[in-house]
């Protein structure tokens, strides 16, 4: 996710109630496209308005409603405190006195101190599985970087899965492939993602396409993958994508690391000049334990938009 939701919580149509969770027209006013509403607040996920997408009426949001004042607001409101009696309360504390001062002799008559329960083990929480994207996204628009493409499909969730340092910030899909990496190496996933590029690669210009799309392409397979590894490139070339100038890098990685389910990897790496001071950066990497998948890296590069 690039951010926090557009939209308002509580958002109502006016007649008392929420509009029920569907697409509706962009908020925002982009031309041409729907946002997903979830029942309650506006998605990220927008899609082109077309066929097979069933779009209902526009409606207002509320005035927004004035932040916080302070850290203190963001607690519940303190409920409203009943009157008591004075004399239930008097007789409340000599209760609870005697009832301390027979729980301390008690204790001290046996000498020792009690031996707490044995504690019952605690499971470890299974990781959540990702977002899904609303029914009828047809495609991915990445407004932070400037590009849009084609969703994958059932089985690939809406990226949540935090920051990646190439790039300024990140939307797009993506799948775990295996969830027991050994040591501390968390999950390996196929993604496809894109984001304004991070401003530590050398950009100074459509004159440093090529130059940036190396570097980028050494951090991802120094920093993701396991090592050593071998690496055979495929593509390395400039291409133009939607009549914008673009640079390609496209390559397998090979290793042999115990624990890994995965032994390869087919990755692909894209950088447009969007015009903009950041260009976009789209990264797809699909493991050759899904080497079926690989046809989906040559379909999305086939098929990305300069919005």
């Amino acid at each position: 996710m690039s951010g926090p939701s557009p939209g308002l919580a509580g958002q109502s149509t006016g007649q008392g109630s929420a509009p029920p969770a569907g697409w509706y027209p962009d908020p925002d006013g982009a031309s041409g496209l729907v946002r997903w509403w979830n029942g309650l607040t506006w998605s990220d996920v927008t899609t082109p308005a077309g066929p097979g997408v069933t779009v209902g009426r526009p409606f207002e949001a509320p005035p927004a409603q004035d932040p916080p004042s302070s850290w203190d607001s963001w607690a519940s409101p303190e409920p409203a405190r009943p009157r008591r009696n004075p004399l239930l309360l008097g007789l409340g504390g000599f209760l609870l006195v005697l009832v301390l001062v027979l729980a301390g002799l008690l204790i001290g008559s046996s000498g020792t101190d009690p031996e707490p329960d044995d504690e019952a083990p605690v499971a470890a929480a299974a990781p959540a599985p990702g977002q899904e994207f609303p029914p009828g996204t047809v495609r991915i628009i990445d407004e932070a970087a400037g590009i849009s493409y084609p969703f994958l499909g059932a089985g690939w969730f809406e990226w949540d899965r935090g920051v990646q340092l190439e790039m300024a910030a990140v939307a797009g899909q993506y799948f775990v492939t295996q969830d027991d990496l050994p040591g501390a190496s968390g999950v390996f996933i196929a993604q496809c993602t894109s984001g304004p590029l991070a401003p530590f690669y050398g950009w100074a210009g459509p004159g440093t396409l090529q130059s940036t799309a190396t570097a980028v392409a050494d951090s991802v397979r120094s920093r993701y993958y396991p090592e050593p590894n071998e690496r055979e490139v495929r593509r390395d070339e400039a291409v133009t994508v939607d009549g914008a100038a673009a640079w390609v890098v496209e390559f397998d990685l090979t290793w042999d690391a115990e624990g890994y389910d995965a032994s390869g990897e087919r990755a692909a790496l894209l950088l447009v000049d969007v015009g903009r001071p950041a260009p976009a950066l789209l990264y797809l990497s699909v493991p050759n334990t899904h080497a079926e998948l690989y046809g989906a890296i040559d379909r999305v590069l086939a098929d990305v938009d300069v919005l």
